[in-house]
């Protein structure tokens, strides 16, 4: 008895070696990041090269391209195509190089921040796009503020080298000014604009040869033993001195690239290419490949959660409303933070208290979907919902705990909507409901009347929302603007919040979680109120609420 029972212990003490196993190999072969820009940077673009290179697609369309008609592989809503700009989070899977790769395309326009904002939460590394002409703009700062925050690694690609911009040193001494970070050079463009060359990739002494080619792969690349090598002065003639001073600057200045301080989000490596002309591409790929951070552990609101425990948790940073409108789809998009996603199998929804489980889980290729059977630490798997999900849900196998990071702000523009069509009512709820649920706007109710607001952080999403209530959901309505400065969450004393509401009435409103929210006409006022109400607090996210 004794003989047989040390026996079952062996054996499940084997399984669960070998479930260990299993799951750190699965880890170490994904990398999850997400690719941030200013808009018209060129991060759409390279996304498709990303694909291109890992044989996702065969040919790479061209935002804003009039030879190639196509739109965007990412840029799937219709609204999207139109404009020729990103104003939904894409997640798209490919395999390169034996990794797993997971990109999130975020939106670059400065109106859907606060999507891109809680997509940084979902992600363990950052590639930041910076146009050659135009620099480091405002909308770069911000986003850089929240990588640094977070201590996020960040890559840069600087893009558009073909086109006559800024100098290359001036531009990097700019991004150590502007976005607060040290860089390193790793590679460095021969000449630029209709002058370019090509690039020298400093850190392997090969020299990659510039052909303008929107929907091929170079594959042009010179080794050299050092830069005084002869061949260099017959490739680039008189370029090739000019490129020797260079690197030798920027050995001096920059000194040996420090994986360690990249890694703490302190140090950032700098790539030079065109996304639109497939150049430069495939080097930021494989050195992405080879130094960017595997998954990574994350603080919950109990305790750190390491990606190689063995059970498995998760949450929820995006939800989107008809992915597909043939369908009237609704998908929650799920990061998974340790352990293994398994389809049919019943998980924790901690919020709501019950268990749930998921017979069409999937990975995604922008629009298209597959369905999958597991998932681990790092994967973005989509999930149907039914209505089940918020934006920061937790799931896991049974422990009690919620993710933390991925609050709602203050919006900055406040607007009243009106129905235009009473005969519409429901599909108008429905649809507000849906939309707002995605988090690129806020709902708030007030009764009696049951007036809706909408809060966003940009004009755009106003007209996103009208067109897809519109065409997704035949509701019509339009939009007053109302003069809020800021919306806070209210906690505190009972009572002293009562008598509040009293004299408040008219700026007093619910979220849709129905927490009391008081919408202040001016910093006077909200100042004003916070002094003469010691007992309650003003908040401005809704951190509070985790």
């Amino acid at each position: 008895m004794v003989a047989i029972t040390f026996i079952f212990l062996a054996i499940a003490k084997h399984k669960y070696y070998l479930r260990t196993v299993n799951l750190k190999s699965e880890i170490l072969k994904r990398k999850t990041f997400a690719i941030i820009s200013h808009p018209d940077a060129g991060k759409t673009t390279l996304t498709e090269k990303f694909l291109l290179f890992g044989g996702a697609i065969q040919t790479a369309g061209a935002v804003k391209s009039n030879k190639i008609k196509k739109a965007a592989t990412s840029d799937f809503m219709e609204i999207e195509k139109q404009r020729g700009i990103s104003v939904a989070t894409s997640v798209m899977t490919f395999e390169y190089g034996g990794k797993l790769v997971n990109i999130l395309d975020t939106p670059g326009h400065k109106d859907f921040a606060e999507d891109t904002y809680r997509t940084l939460t979902a992600v363990d590394s950052v590639i930041l796009v910076i146009d050659c002409v135009k620099g480091v703009e405002e909308q770069t700062e911000r986003l850089m503020e929240v990588c640094r925050m977070r201590q996020t690694p960040v890559i840069v690609f600087i893009n558009k080298v073909d086109r006559d911009g800024r100098d290359p040193f001036d531009l990097i001494d700019e991004l150590e000014q502007k976005l607060n970070i040290k860089v390193r050079p790793m590679s460095w463009p021969i000449n630029g604009g209709r002058e370019f060359k090509g690039v020298y990739k400093i850190y392997d002494k090969s020299i990659n040869l510039f052909e303008a080619n929107k929907t091929k792969i170079s594959k042009d690349i010179v080794r050299i033993d050092d830069l005084t090598d002869p061949l260099l002065d017959e490739l680039l003639d008189k370029d090739a001195e000019k490129l020797r001073q260079d690197v030798e600057l920027i050995e001096g200045v920059y000194g040996d690239f420090k994986i360690e301080e990249y890694l703490e989000g302190r140090e950032a490596p700098v790539f030079f290419g065109s996304a639109l002309n497939n150049f430069g591409i495939k080097e930021l790929l494989e050195k992405f490949l080879e130094i960017a951070p595997f998954p990574q552990a994350r603080q919950s609101s109990e305790r750190q959660v390491e990606p190689d425990e063995n059970k498995f948790s998760g949450f929820i940073f995006k939800i989107h409303a008809n992915l597909d409108p043939r369908h009237r789809d609704r998908i929650a998009f799920l990061r998974v933070c340790s352990g293994e996603f398994e389809r049919n199998k019943f998980f924790h929804h901690v919020r709501l208290h019950k268990n749930m489980k998921f017979a069409s889980p999937f990975t995604f290729m922008a629009d298209s979907k597959e369905l999958l059977e597991h998932a681990f630490a790092g994967d973005v798997v989509g999930l149907y919902d039914t209505g089940n999900f918020k934006i920061g849900d937790t799931l896991t196998e049974g422990e009690d705990f919620m993710y933390k990071g991925i609050p709602s702000f203050s919006p900055e523009i406040f607007k009243e909507l009106i129905n235009l069509d009473p005969m519409k009512s429901k599909q108008l709820e429905k649809g507000i409901e849906q939309l707002t649920d995605e988090g690129v706007a806020q709902l708030y109710r007030q009764e009696p009347g049951n007036r809706k607001f909408i809060g966003t952080v940009g004009e755009l999403q106003f007209e996103v929302i009208q067109y897809r209530l519109e065409n997704e959901y035949n509701a019509k309505c339009r939009f007053e603007p109302r003069n809020f400065y800021k919306a806070c969450w209210m906690t505190g004393d009972a009572d002293a919040i009562v008598e509040f509401i009293k004299f408040r009435q008219k700026n007093i409103v619910k979220d849709k979680d129905d927490n009391l929210v008081f919408l202040a006409e001016t910093s006077w006022i909200l100042n004003t109120a916070i002094q003469q109400n010691p007992k309650i607090e003003f908040h401005t996210t809704s951190e509070f609420k985790v």
